[in-house]
């Protein structure tokens, strides 16, 4: 009662008491609607750098920890806030993973209009996400790059608290978002770690003033762990690249280790990378040349083996296709992410609750991206389903979501000049 008057009060909490209440919330002791009272408080109140600083260090603490400090090779990891064709998780391990730096990436599944690397990854034929800690190390030190599930006792006192602020209104806090990646990423035991903030439409951060301020609040909670951070604030106001979907996305991601792919791909995939591994310590590395001469791909396909997987088997594809194309001549001016995204999730692509299963070969091909030339009746993008019934809500989804305008329209094309807005910390 004093934790939740004190913060309901615009007091600030001392360390003894948050290390006091992620404890007790984590072993039951305090109640679920002590707990949501508490973080109504600090979603209205805030939480000041130190507090944030804390309490992230208490639920990391909540759980047990990882550390391939004995590796002896530099650990590095990134992390994305999610968005609509967001594949660069997949080229982006393999590719710093080759420059012999262990990149630990404990990765996600998606929800509602938001991929997931991991269902992504499990399009692939035997590959899995289930390892052990052991396995995890194994991994590491004989590939360099890892991409699994994290373990339940990771930082468990985050699992409880997001289930609770997703049933209480208390999501959108920024101290306590930026407190619930970062629990993770600490716990995972890299040595540095890039972030990736999406802005825009298909972003969880609409603008990019919260955006900033989401990505400078967890590079400060970062340095205060003494785990070098950066971040860089990326454009998610359309989807990235031409695909969205799982098998789809993996599809392209493989097209970028092997020198190809959409260029906003290969540019933030080549731009994180070389992030990465500046704070690894391989400042004068440089990416491209991986992708160029063939050993990220190299990289990629010991990493999937290691897992299970095929790098060899034929990727899944929809029993049904949908195209949708131009009615005149012009250009494609609008490809708004967040209703592509919902296209795709019903698609069948995506989840609606956690323990949904998705199809590994639903989702959107987009072979016309903003600011390109259209004909009347070329094809602007492919629907993919198993499920045909899911097709009109899909179609439905993107009532509004894109727009051809002719050529003498005066509404010039909106290319993309970057994918990359700015970068913070360093």
């Amino acid at each position: 009662m004093d934790i939740i008057a004190a913060k309901r009060d615009h007091r600030r909490l001392t360390d003894t008491q948050i290390d006091w209440v992620i404890d007790a919330y984590t072993r039951g002791v305090v109640a679920e609607e002590q707990m949501a009272a508490l973080a109504m408080a600090v979603y209205l109140n805030g939480l000041d750098r130190a507090e944030t600083s804390r309490w992230t260090a208490a639920m990391v603490n909540s759980g047990t920890t990882l550390d391939f400090s004995d590796l002896g090779k530099a650990t590095t990891d990134k992390h994305s806030t999610g968005g609509v064709g967001d594949k660069i998780t997949l080229a982006l391990t393999p590719l710093v993973a080759s420059f012999g730096v262990a990149v630990p990436q404990l990765s996600g599944r998606g929800l509602g209009h938001t991929g997931g690397t991991l269902d992504k990854l499990e399009s692939i034929s035997g590959w899995s996400a289930q390892l052990t800690p052991a396995q995890m190390r194994a991994v590491l030190y004989r590939v360099g790059g890892v991409i699994c599930a994290a373990g339940a006792d990771l930082a468990p006192a985050d699992r409880r608290l997001y289930a609770l602020r997703d049933v209480t209104g208390t999501v959108e806090s920024v101290p306590l978002i930026a407190s619930s990646i970062m629990s993770k990423k600490i716990a995972e035991g890299t040595s540095s770690l890039v972030l990736d903030v999406k802005v825009g439409s298909g972003a969880f951060m609409k603008t990019r003033e919260d955006a900033r301020l989401l990505a400078e609040t967890m590079v400060a909670i970062g340095q205060d762990a003494g785990l070098r951070t950066t971040a860089l604030l990326t454009d998610m106001t359309r989807p990235l690249g031409r695909t969205i979907g799982n098998a789809l996305e993996v599809r392209e991601a493989v097209e970028v280790l092997a020198g190809g792919g959409p260029a906003d791909v290969v540019e933030l995939t080549v731009a994180l990378a070389r992030e990465m591994l500046t704070l690894a310590g391989l400042p004068d590395a440089d990416p491209a040349t991986a992708l160029a001469d063939g050993s990220a791909m190299d990289s990629w396909r010991a990493m999937i083996a290691a897992q299970g997987g095929d790098p060899d088997a034929a990727l899944p594809t929809a029993s049904c296709t949908h195209d949708v194309v131009a009615d005149r001549d012009g250009y494609l001016v609008r490809a708004d992410a967040l209703g592509f995204g919902v296209a795709s999730w019903r698609l069948g692509a995506g989840r609606a609750r956690k323990e949904d299963p998705v199809q590994a070969a639903a989702g959107i091909e987009l072979p016309v991206v903003v600011g390109e030339p259209v004909r009347a009746g070329q094809t602007l993008f492919t629907l993919h389903t198993d499920e045909p019934a899911r097709l009109d809500r899909a179609l439905a989804a993107l009532d509004g979501a894109w727009k051809v305008a002719p050529g003498d329209s005066g509404e010039p094309p909106a290319a993309r000049e970057s994918v990359i807005l700015e970068r913070i910390g360093g």
